[in-house]
């Protein structure tokens, strides 16, 4: 049982094509046109083109593609902006809006055709975008799942609440927990592929692998490819396995 998973995107339309074309090389390797590919949120945010990242991966499945698209904290937070001006997240201090820079809002925008917003102007630059953006986008966002299990392997955006069942987690866990999840040494069932917490290369803890390697802070866009629970990075020669640490 094949699967491929991407990790946080944050507005890099170039590292995600380049993602999926080292993808389909190793599909064409192995004859598997089918393996799911799953992209584990934070779509948006940060980035250059967050409105081409979504267009690319909307279309995609629109046009059959095996693709998969979770949602991340990132993708909420500019899904709420657009849907529902009086929401707050609950993780983000009250002074911090969606353009806030710690966010990364303003780019998001900036890739629908806007000039650079600020918090001093948000009802104005919310309804700029809701002007330029597609409503096909807005529903896309509105879909996305939370998370995806294929094959003894568990695909969700931030990470589970240890000791919960999985069918019992709540939306604030999938999309923003660290700990204790981070440190939890525990074998949770399947394995868990996660992103949200930023470190500089993906790394297999036994019983997750984390694969937010800081595209959304310049590094690169990581892609992985499962087999029973094996991992393999994916890179423009081939793979790299993945050891457990």
């Amino acid at each position: 049982m094949r699967s491929y998973a991407i990790g946080d995107i944050h507005g890099q339309l170039a590292l995600l094509r380049q993602a999926h074309a080292w993808i389909e090389a190793d599909r064409k390797r192995c004859c598997d046109p089918d393996a799911p590919v799953v992209h584990l949120g934070d779509l948006v945010d940060r980035g250059p083109d967050s409105a081409g990242v979504i267009r690319h991966l909307r279309e995609g499945q629109e046009g059959g593609a095996p693709w998969v698209v979770l949602k991340g904290n990132h993708d909420r937070m500019f899904e709420k902006f657009l849907t529902d001006p009086g929401w707050r997240d609950p993780h983000m201090r009250k002074d911090v809006s969606y353009l806030h820079p710690v966010v990364g809002g303003a780019e998001t925008l900036m890739s629908y055709g806007l000039f650079r917003p600020t918090s001093y102007h948000i009802s104005r630059a919310r309804a700029q975008v809701l002007e330029a953006i597609a409503p096909e986008d807005i529903a896309f966002l509105s879909a996305l799942p939370l998370q995806y299990e294929y094959a003894q392997v568990l695909h969700v955006h931030a990470g589970i609440r240890p000791g919960v069942p999985l069918s019992e987690q709540t939306e604030e866990d999938q999309i923003w927990i660290r700990e204790p999840f981070l440190t939890d040494t525990r074998d949770h069932g399947p394995l868990i592929i996660h992103g949200h917490t930023a470190i500089p290369a993906p790394t297999h803890y036994r019983n997750r692998v984390n694969i937010d390697s800081r595209a959304g802070y310049g590094g690169p866009l990581t892609a992985i490819v499962v087999e029973d629970r094996n991992i393999s990075v994916l890179t423009e020669t081939g793979r790299i396995p993945l050891e457990p640490r």
